[in-house]
């Protein structure tokens, strides 16, 4: 896996400036698109049966935490992208080799929210419906996303499917993605018509939540049991620290020799030194947290143990809490960075509005997995909704 990051940072530059590009554009260029799949990054979670790696997720961490200090966009995308391999071991074999049989390179796009409707026929499925962000998808040959079951009038039924299409079956609504950061992800809508969804092209997503995809699958490999709840959201918040570490980078570089109206340089502003540090820790402490849970989640996944919900909501509440420490301090150092840092012209802007943009995610989002939590470790029992994604 080093060698990954080693490939990705022989082209760190070249990354950097094209995420200028990719901002404009609205998805990553291909010039970005090229080297991530000559790094082999998409490949980490892959099965080695199909030249994956089967890498470690810390690795794959600091991999895209790297990349999304270099460009946000390219970060968030390796990182969501990069889980999709992850799922598909657990899918019929035969679907794995009609993706990765001929080019076990192909990338394939999501979103897992069943915002379509799947209803059985003879062999499969007939979906409909249109998806909203689906990130990096310009580059994707394939798709996984999720899809309500229907019954023959198309009402759903409470059964959600994980399926996978060919590029052929669904149509990107290019005219989707107009946003204010994450504009290089290229996050537009997917449009579904009447696609024939085989058997064996479909998993049901509950095997894969409830944490049983290895054992459907007949898998015994570490990295197939670690918790989804984990492996998901991992990707998208090691870009977004990777972006507070960024804009970090971007504010000291440009601090060094500034010197402030008042005539003081910033080297000799005590309280500016002090929001440093404290913005430093602070993005250094997210980064930390995330990435002890994933080897602690590991050790224990690798000897055996199951990782309990107590534990899985644990996990999920530090992972969002990295994310919002990272963010806030961040909005420190900006705050203090001067009037040349809302330029355009500046990566610090793009870091800034890719950052809150990313934060947005509903990975992000604390009340229930909070309440979770802190309802578990309370000696209660969480239910339904409150149960979701941990």
């Amino acid at each position: 896996m080093g060698h990954v990051l080693d490939r990705i940072m022989q082209h760190a530059d070249e990354i950097r400036a094209e995420g200028v590009e990719g901002d404009k554009i609205m998805r990553l260029t291909d010039t970005t698109a090229k080297h991530l799949r000559e790094s082999g990054i998409i490949r980490t979670f892959q099965p080695k049966e199909f030249g994956g790696f089967e890498g470690h997720p810390r690795e794959a961490a600091e991999t895209v935490m790297a990349l999304g200090a270099l460009d946000g966009a390219t970060g968030w995308v390796a990182g969501i992208v990069g889980v999709h391999p992850w799922e598909l071991a657990f899918f019929d074999p035969k679907a794995q080799e009609e993706i990765w049989g001929a080019d076990n390179d192909m990338w394939m796009a999501s979103p897992y929210a069943p915002m379509g409707v799947a209803v059985p026929v003879d062999g499969g499925y007939i979906l409909n419906g249109r998806w909203a962000f689906s990130s990096g998808t310009d580059h994707c040959g394939w798709v996984m996303i999720g899809a309500a079951v229907g019954d023959k009038d198309g009402n759903r039924t409470g059964q959600v499917l994980h399926v996978v299409l060919p590029r052929s079956d669904y149509e990107i609504d290019q005219d989707s993605w107009n946003v204010i950061g994450l504009r290089g992800t290229g996050s537009k809508d997917l449009i579904i018509k009447d696609a024939f969804i085989p058997e064996h092209r479909t998993l049901d997503a509950e095997i894969v939540l409830s944490g049983n995809g290895w054992r459907h699958a007949g898998r015994d490999e570490t990295l197939y049991k670690f918790p989804f709840s984990y492996i998901f959201p991992l990707g998208i918040t090691s870009s977004l620290i990777g972006m507070t570490e960024g804009a970090l980078a971007c504010y000291i570089a440009a601090q060094k020799e500034r010197v402030q109206v008042t005539g003081v340089p910033i080297k000799e502003d005590p309280y500016i030194l002090f929001a440093i540090s404290e913005a430093a820790s602070e993005i250094s402490a997210s980064r930390l947290a995330l990435l002890e849970t994933v080897d602690r989640f590991w050790d224990k996944t690798d000897r055996g143990e199951e990782i309990s919900f107590e534990e899985r909501a644990i996990g999920r509440r530090t992972q969002i809490s990295a994310a919002w420490r990272a963010v806030r301090a961040m909005d420190e150092v900006f705050a203090r960075a001067g009037g040349a840092a809302v330029h355009l012209k500046t990566p610090m802007q793009r870091f800034w509005r890719d950052a809150h943009v990313g934060l947005t995610h509903a990975i992000h989002v604390p009340g229930m997995i909070y309440h979770s939590a802190a309802l578990t470790q309370l000696g209660g029992e969480p239910q339904g909704a409150y149960r979701a994604m941990i």
